[in-house]
């Protein structure tokens, strides 16, 4: 079953807030990793490690961030062994990260990204696999990156 690990920052807290719920009414096992308050500063960094840390080490994990830009959630996240964040504002974005390049946290940008698109970028998101084929050969690539560099 898939799992699904959704965080933001204070900028975010809005967003995210509502994107715990349309998960969870579609039926999607959904856990909030905080922010839990939007009137309080929240360094995006320490929520970005959270949800990529857990996302990394569960089978079938996935995660959502939100920020501000999203530039520095998808930043941190991947700074994570095992996590593949994709900054997406569109829907295409969205399934070719997933298509191509086996992202597993989908990061969003509370500045840049409509409300009312965000059900369509999810949906694509969730709905895409990763392709393989060439796609694999590159996914490999990054990850022999990876091994060499994070530790």
């Amino acid at each position: 079953m898939l799992k699904i690990y959704v965080g933001a920052d204070h900028r975010g807290f809005s967003l995210k807030s509502k994107i715990v719920k349309l998960l969870g009414r579609r039926g999607y096992a959904v856990e909030d990793m905080g922010t839990f308050e939007e009137t309080q500063a929240c360094d995006y960094p320490h929520v970005a490690y959270k949800v990529a840390q857990v996302v990394a080490k569960t089978k079938n994990g996935r995660g959502v961030l939100v920020c501000m830009s999203g530039i520095g959630q998808a930043i941190a996240a991947n700074k994570v062994r095992g996590a593949y964040a994709a900054l997406c504002y569109n829907p295409e974005a969205a399934a070719l990260s997933r298509r191509h390049n086996n992202a597993n946290i989908l990061v969003l940008s509370a500045k840049f990204v409509k409300e009312k698109d965000v059900p369509k970028i999810l949906e694509a998101w969730f709905s895409a696999e990763f392709e393989g084929g060439r796609h694999r050969r590159r996914f490999e690539q990054i990850r022999r990156i990876e091994k060499r560099n994070l530790k």
